[in-house]
């Protein structure tokens, strides 16, 4: 062991200084558990079963209808989105918590896509990274195609390259689903306006793990989901923004009443409302959206601890430390996906297994760590890419020393090569 191999006693007195280290008593979190993927599903706040347990009994049960405005549910995705907007960088009245990441992509892009288009027709593609999350990708190319536009496909080196003359929309999301790549928002907003391209910023793996400008950044729209790192629960309500200089200039076309400037005037002809809240559908999910509301009194607790800046903080110091811990209990078993750099490095850490253990191996370590109680998932390569083990490190609830056991852990699955089990090796429907 050298000096700077992490330590127990180490972990023990980070724990003990950590000013966020309350946050934790906010939390139901299984015992036993380290809970390393709060990227893909965040923990249940202790405050969320009483306010929908409040919701369904008191407010439905007993008001029913009259809870509409006595209770404020035709305001709540408002609400909630103003809630969410500190949190990444936006004003008040500029976010809308509303339907799904992929609805509110399919609005804003499209919306994007007419307002550059209106400024110079020829401006028909849409640039994305070919590793962008799926779902960004598949909503991008069904609306090129009934656009007539082309999604172009790029690595992350060629970004800069890509801002050709025919694009009209940089989409990206800010951090790297499989690699945990941050991307300097700021810096592509500006290279992307300065080729006149918009932006539009998934934010789903960076919202409520580290601090976020798009109005400093200058960003045009942004889309995200709030049961990552905001802890929503599974399905929860995502969100929208759109930069106040866009919000009026064009309709977004899912055209639904929630939208109308007037919406119990019932008016036959549609009449967007002339802020955010064009930018909802349909009547939306009241149940998921008090949850969510309930989840986000974290922040507010987090916010007198030292706020966004502090999580940031902490959540570098986790990811330094599990990479170390890594690196040295199971010293050239795997290579490190996620960039060191800090400015270049979200609340994740990706790994993949080197040759000195066998191919295909990926997931099954992982499914031996979960029987561990350890937490983490896997994401499946392809010919470019290969299979990942991906951990997510969530400030508000992890500990130094949770990290450190679950590299523990990690020596020890791969030591006994339990991972090598049939029951280990059995892919389940969700990895």
């Amino acid at each position: 062991m050298t000096s700077t191999t992490p330590t127990m006693a180490r972990c023990q007195a980070l724990d003990a200084a950590d000013p966020l280290r309350p946050l934790r008593d906010l939390f139901t979190l299984p015992e036993g558990m380290i809970y390393l993927d709060g990227n893909s599903l965040g923990a249940l706040p202790r405050a969320v079963p009483e306010r929908v347990a409040q919701v369904v009994a008191r407010q439905w049960g007993q008001d029913l209808i009259g809870s509409w405005n006595s209770a404020g549910w035709f305001a709540l995705p408002r609400r909630v989105g103003d809630r969410i907007a500190p949190l990444i960088g936006a004003g008040p009245g500029e976010v809308v918590a509303s339907d799904t990441t992929s609805v509110n992509l399919y609005k804003a892009l499209s919306a994007a896509l007419s307002i550059a288009q209106a400024n110079d027709a020829a401006r028909r593609v849409v640039v994305s990274e070919r590793s962008n999350f799926p779902t960004d990708l598949y909503i991008a190319e069904a609306l090129c195609r009934e656009r007539g536009c082309q999604l172009r496909l790029i690595e992350a080196h060629e970004l800069q390259a890509s801002l050709q003359p025919d694009v009209a929309v940089l989409l990206l999301s800010q951090v790297n689903y499989r690699t945990g790549a941050l991307h300097d928002m700021a810096r592509v907003t500006a290279a992307a306006h300065a080729a006149g391209v918009l932006t539009l910023w998934d934010l789903c793996h960076s919202a409520g793990a580290l601090p976020i400008g798009l109005a400093a950044a200058d960003a045009d729209f942004a889309v995200g989901c709030t049961y990552k790192y905001l802890n929503g629960g599974p399905g929860a309500p995502a969100f929208v923004w759109v930069h106040p200089r866009h919000v009026a200039r064009c309709w977004q076309p899912l055209a639904g009443w929630w939208g109308h400037a007037q919406p119990f005037a019932f008016t036959p002809e549609y009449e967007p409302a002339m802020d955010i809240t064009r930018y909802q559908c349909g009547t939306q999910p009241i149940l998921s959206l008090a949850a969510l509301d309930a989840a986000l009194d974290v922040f507010d607790a987090a916010e007198k601890l030292g706020g966004m800046a502090a999580l940031r903080a902490k959540s570098l110091q986790l990811t330094d430390l599990f990479i170390a811990a890594v690196a040295a209990e199971c010293p050239g078993q795997f290579d490190l996906v996620t960039p060191r750099a800090h400015a270049e490095r979200g609340s994740q850490v990706c790994l993949t297994p080197t040759s000195q253990l066998p191919a295909g191996c990926a997931y099954a370590i992982v499914q031996a760590l979960i029987a561990r109680g350890v937490i983490g998932d896997f994401r499946a390569g392809d010919a470019r890419q290969a299979d990942i083990l991906r951990f997510g490190f969530t400030p508000l609830y992890l500990s130094h020393q949770e990290v450190l056991q679950a590299a523990h852990h990690l020596r020890d699955v791969l030591s006994t090569k339990e991972y090598t089990q049939p029951r280990f090796n059995q892919r389940h429907a969700v990895t």
